[in-house]
């Protein structure tokens, strides 16, 4: 069971006495999602609101935390919930168990206030 919250990173280097060319950088990074019920599996909804991130020095933070000290990030935008289908069941059972926390009628409802339609299972949109 396997799932990843997948960012679209520009960042810039610190390098010690030296410049760099190109000044910024661009690559794809994924944050792995704890298993729904543990601590931080509500990230989605802490984080994202209709499949953006929605306060963009969080996104920055989040994303740096994870990269090495000299690592500025420049901007973070989500594109994707990466999933297989035993996470995507898991999550969903999770999110149906409260669904007063996320405010929603339904668990689709949930998922889509947040996530929006950037939910990519095994390889194929949700």
């Amino acid at each position: 069971m396997e799932a990843a919250y997948v960012f679209r990173v520009r960042f810039t280097l610190s390098p010690r006495r030296a410049r760099i060319d190109p000044e910024t950088f661009e690559t794809v990074l994924r944050v792995p999602a704890p298993t729904p019920g543990e601590e931080g599996w509500l990230l989605f909804r802490d984080a994202l609101w209709r499949g953006e991130a929605n306060d963009d020095e969080h996104a920055r933070r989040l994303c740096a935390d994870r990269l090495p000290v000299g690592v500025e990030v420049l901007s973070a935008e989500f594109r994707e919930f990466e999933t297989d289908e035993a996470y995507l069941a898991a999550l969903r059972d999770a999110v149906g168990d409260d669904l007063a926390t996320f405010r929603a009628d339904s668990v689709r409802e949930a998922l889509h206030k947040y996530f929006g339609s950037s939910i990519r299972v095994d390889g194929e949109a949700e």
